[in-house]
Order: C-alpha cells, then sequence, then structure tokens
C-alpha cells in the first residue's frame, strides 16, 4: 500500500493501516489541515469550500469524508458531486469560495485517489502553502468547531452545465464554424466524468456524430487511463476504420487532452498545446509558457508569430506563475494540458478541444494535415539510477559546468540546450534517479541524444 505526502496535496492506494494507504483517518487528517490554512489564509468571507470528485470507485466514500470534516471544522461545503478537474477550480471562483478539493488521483489506477487542494482562486497551492498544510497535518494543529459552529452542506449538480456554457462564451470559440464542419469526433473517457463532460459538450458545440469509447461514470477503467499512445488501440481503431474526423482522448479527471488524427495516428500529446497556441496567437499575438521538459514546438510557433516564449519549471502551478509573469496568453504542458487564461489558470481539457475544433474548422484541413505543418520532434524518456549515497545536486551541477558552452537553464533541474535538440536532467522528489528528457528531429536522434548524456552521468558517478 502507498500514501505519498507532498505539497499538491495527499495521494494514496485505498485501504491499509494508518500511514500505510489512504484511509479514512488519514483523510480527516489531511482535510482538517487545509481547512485550518485555509481559514488562516484566505480573503474570502463567504466560508464555503467546494468539493469535486472523478468517477473513482473510492469516490463517494472519499468524498463523504472530506465533506463532513469541512463540516466538522466549520465550512458550509458546495459539494458539486462528478466534476473534472477545470470544473471543480472554475466552481470555486463562481462560488466565490474559499477554495476547493478535488478528489482525484489524475491517471493512476483505480486503486488510487487524491485530495487535490485548490485556493480561493482556484488554482493549486504553491509549494510554501502545501508545506504549510503539510506541517499542520503532522502536528495535529486543528480544531474542530462546536456545535453551534458546524458548516452546512448544500449540493449543486450543475456545474458541468455552468463550465460548458463558460467555454462556449470564449471569444474564441466558433459554434457556428464548428456545426457548419459537420465533424464526426470519437471520444474515449476512460470510464471517467469525462463521459458526462465531452459528449455533452461536443452537442452543445454542434457535433451531431460523436462516437463513443468507455463513457460511463462508474470508474472501471478499461485500460491504463494514462493517454498515452500505448494505452489508445482501440479509439485508433476506430479512427482507421473511418468512423470519425477526430478522436480525444482524457483522462480520469479531464485536464488532460490526447488527439487522434483521422487516419488513427496520434496527434501527440505534446502538440496538443501546440496546435491550440497556434489558433490563440493567430488571433491574440502574446507570450507563451511550457515547462521546460515540454516540446520545443511551442517556442518556434511562438516565436514565428514574432512573440516571446518562456520556460517554467516542471508542475502546473509553476507554469501558471510563470504565465502571469509574462502575461502570457496560452500555455500550458507538454502532457496535453492547455491552460487559457481567458478561461481560468488551470488545464482544461474542454477549453483545449473547443479551441481546437474552431481552428480545425477555420482551417479546412484533416487532423493529419494540421499535424504536418509543425515542427517535426520526438522526445525520448530515460532514467539513470544511482547509488543513495551520491549527491545527486553536486552531479547536475557538474554536468552543468561540462556544457556551458551551451544554453543551459537550472530552474528546475538542468536543461541543456543544443542548437538542434535538448537534454532535460531532473532528480526524483522519491528515488536516488535522475530522470533524463531528450527531444530531437526523430525518435531514434532523441534516443541517442538522451544516452549520450546518461553515459556522461554514469562516468561522473563512477558507475
Amino acid at each position: 500500500m502507498s500514501l505519498i505526502k507532498s505539497i499538491s496535496g495527499i495521494r494514496g492506494t485505498i485501504g491499509g493501516r494508518v500511514g500505510d494507504g489512504l484511509n479514512p483517518l488519514d483523510i480527516v487528517k489531511f482535510t482538517a489541515a487545509y481547512a485550518t490554512f485555509i481559514r488562516k489564509t484566505t480573503s474570502v468571507n463567504t466560508n464555503k469550500i467546494v468539493v469535486g470528485r472523478d468517477a473513482r470507485i473510492s469516490g463517494e466514500m472519499v468524498g463523504d469524508i472530506v465533506t463532513g470534516t469541512l463540516m466538522g471544522m466549520g465550512f458550509d461545503v458546495v459539494n458539486i458531486g462528478l466534476a473534472t478537474t477545470p470544473t471543480t477550480e472554475l466552481a470555486v471562483t463562481m462560488e466565490n469560495a474559499c477554495g476547493g478539493i478535488i478528489l482525484t488521483a489524475s491517471h493512476n489506477p483505480k486503486q488510487w485517489n487524491a485530495l487535490k487542494l485548490l485556493n480561493e482562486k482556484g488554482e493549486f497551492l504553491n509549494a510554501e502553502e502545501g508545506k504549510e498544510v503539510l506541517r499542520i497535518a503532522e502536528a495535529e494543529d486543528f480544531t474542530f468547531a462546536y456545535i453551534d459552529h458546524i458548516g452546512k452542506m448544500r449540493q449543486d449538480l450543475n456545474y458541468t452545465q455552468k463550465h460548458i456554457d463558460a467555454v462556449l462564451a470564449l471569444d474564441l470559440v466558433d459554434v457556428d464554424a464548428i456545426r457548419k464542419a459537420g465533424f464526426s469526433v470519437a471520444v474515449d473517457c476512460v470510464n471517467s466524468v469525462g463521459g458526462i463532460a465531452i459528449p455533452a459538450l461536443l452537442e452543445a458545440l454542434g457535433v451531431k456524430k460523436i462516437e463513443k469509447l468507455y463513457c460511463e461514470s462508474n470508474g472501471h477503467f478499461p485500460h491504463n487511463p494514462e493517454p498515452l499512445p500505448e494505452h489508445l488501440t482501440e479509439i485508433a481503431s476506430v479512427m482507421k476504420q473511418g468512423k470519425a474526423d477526430i478522436g480525444f482522448v482524457v483522462d480520469p479527471d479531464v485536464d488532460r487532452l490526447a488527439i487522434v488524427c483521422e487516419n488513427g495516428d496520434m496527434f501527440g500529446e505534446e502538440y496538443t498545446l501546440v496546435a491550440v497556441a497556434d489558433y490563440v496567437l493567430k488571433n491574440t499575438p502574446g507570450n507563451t509558457v511550457s515547462n521546460l521538459s515540454s516540446s520545443r514546438a511551442l517556442r518556434d510557433v511562438t516565436r514565428g508569430y514574432g512573440q516571446q516564449y518562456n520556460a517554467a519549471a516542471v508542475g502546473e502551478v509553476n507554469v501558471v506563475a510563470k504565465m502571469k509573469e509574462t502575461e502570457a496568453v496560452i500555455g500550458g504542458e507538454g502532457n496535453g494540458g492547455v491552460i487559457y487564461p481567458a478561461s481560468h489558470y488551470g488545464r482544461d481539457a474542454l477549453v483545449g478541444i473547443a479551441l481546437f475544433l474552431t481552428y480545425l474548422a477555420k482551417e479546412g484541413k484533416k487532423v493529419s494535415e494540421l499535424r504536418a505543418t509543425y515542427p517535426a520532434y520526438s522526445i525520448a524518456k530515460q532514467k539513470v539510477e544511482l547509488t543513495p549515497d551520491i549527491d545527486v545536486d553536486a552531479l547536475l551541477k557538474a554536468v552543468k559546468e561540462k556544457y556551458s558552452a551551451y544554453e543551459v537553464t537550472d530552474i528546475d533541474g538542468v536543461k541543456i540546450d543544443f542548437p538542434d535538440k535538448w537534454v532535460h536532467l531532473r532528480k526524483s522528489n522519491t528515488e536516488p534517479i535522475i530522470r533524463v528528457y531528450a527531444e530531437a528531429a526523430t525518435p531514434k536522434l532523441a534516443e541517442e541524444t538522451a544516452a549520450g548524456v546518461m553515459e556522461v552521468i554514469k562516468q561522473m558517478a563512477g558507475k
């Protein structure tokens, strides 16, 4: 059994002894710690906290405990039920709430669940805030409300529709263009909340023919829920049979979006953000941001419009901070996470779908033809295992010095930008390993680039 406490929340496998898995006692402790933190820091006086969850089997159980604990801490709970992560984020601001908790383990298997913690802006807590929640939990430094001050619970199951309405209201979403294009769309929603939100969005956008795969929101994932090519063979087969013009795949909490071309080829998760950014920049000049491990293609497209691209440390909260700092008009992560500030500062597959379909309709291209307009890059992901006694920070510093003739970024590990490729080295927070990501023009060259730097690391480590 596993229990992982991090600055972004708590996640673990369901069951086990206290401290071994995500069990009711740990859920109470971390929820109470979060409520204590919010009480001390919020500038909102509504006394409300929003709770939404994905369709995991454990969701109802975890949700009842979280809701009861928040009421026991004196907060009024707005329970929005089955809802995507971006829906819950939007609900926080729509309710003018003090914060929110999303119950989802994202792309982890069904035995996992998690508490993801939001501030009053509907955004994830930053590192310092997350550490304070962990401190409060460890010290059990919280006090429950007395009888006259316990909170109340109100259920509002209309937030998926409110989210869809907000997407339709975006200036760059053109429902008429999408309707006139007459798209047929296949969707794989991995039997989670996407099965509720995505078909409803597509219908609202004027898509008449929707081929549904795994749209029952029962938490029984039919395949590995991370939307990687090796897990998406069924929707690829549907596309190859000519049943749809475009395929969309989302993860269980619907903040990541993968796209499948009409011929069954993968558009590439890295290129979801690239294509959406291309459309946004065409209509709204401005800066862009992605994390250091995302494709160089976003930088290329951004510079093609004469705008500035900036890289952030890995992690959504870091990308959002850099986007605010640089006033970026679009940003996100290379795992299919689109962050569009005109909507809100959170990864949102619904926004990504609406913008992508609008762009496709206006361009009049097939999905594969649109993909061919972007720079061709491939990413390789490897790791170097080290002994626990090796000083990983010192090793990364030595690597930085060795490659100092090139452009080096060290805000998150070490990233080396060669003229035609890059390598990003990051140490794991939980294991004595260095993660090695490399991007180049071909898969073979990306693998060779990663392997070359890995060999340097092993030599420096005396392996």
